[in-house]
């Protein structure tokens, strides 16, 4: 039997600023372990402020979001920022590495965070995963002199280091060449493969099409 890692029920989004605009209608969604999801649709369409509902960044909505059997709806900001490291790990079209640091140390900081572990351990692990994304032989370069492609890479290292149960993600090949979107969507499947739950955001239809389920959405709604 399938088990549920991600089950949103009736999702509404208003902004208020600079005039009300409701952005999410009624939105539902379900994700089972180990499913690769993409969510489609045209700019504007409400896929990257679902993202980041679900995400637990935005506590601003109507409805539940329940992940691994807990309601994240109303917890306060230190619960969620807790509940967000131990569970959930994070892709973005632009990687948000610290450009000073290095590519492990840069991978450390979830895990360090995290406090499960002790230093010697997170280094072991943070070489794991940058050994999975093919980056270990970077590990000591400062994330700043790397290519697009590989501080991506490394992003998704970083995304990894603390075993979430669910991988977001949010146009993580925007900005990459077509021998990089290649890699990544390559990486993603072998992670779904290996039992990850993810969920990304993408225009690119060649990596939604190479996804488990794919999710289309117009005009704040799931239509397809």
């Amino acid at each position: 039997m399938a088990t549920e890692v991600l089950k949103a029920e009736k999702l509404v989004k208003v902004f208020t600023e600079p005039a009300r605009q409701q952005v999410l209608y009624d939105v539902s969604l379900s994700v089972d372990k180990g499913q690769f999801v993409t969510i489609m649709g045209k700019s504007g369409c409400g896929k990257s402020t679902l993202l980041y509902l679900l995400s637990t960044l935005d506590t601003d909505y109507e409805g539940t979001v329940t992940i691994m059997g807990m309601e994240v709806t109303g917890l306060d900001e230190e619960e969620l920022a807790k509940f967000r490291n131990e569970h959930i790990g994070f892709v973005f079209q632009f990687h948000f590495l610290l450009p000073e640091f290095t590519a492990l140390e840069n991978v450390m900081l979830p895990a360090l965070k995290l406090g499960r572990w002790d230093a010697a351990t997170v280094e072991e692990r943070a070489m794991d995963k940058l050994r999975q994304m093919e980056m270990d032989g970077y590990a000591r370069q400062p994330s700043g002199k790397l290519s697009g492609g590989q501080q991506q890479r490394v992003a998704i290292a970083r995304a990894l280091i603390n075993e979430p149960d669910l991988i977001l993600a949010d146009e993580p090949t925007g900005n990459l060449d077509s021998a990089n979107t290649e890699r990544v969507i390559g990486i993603f499947r072998e992670l779904a493969r290996q039992g990850n739950t993810i969920i990304v955001v993408t225009h690119d239809r060649d990596l939604a099409e190479r996804a488990d389920r794919i999710v289309e959405m117009a005009d704040g709604r799931i239509v397809g």
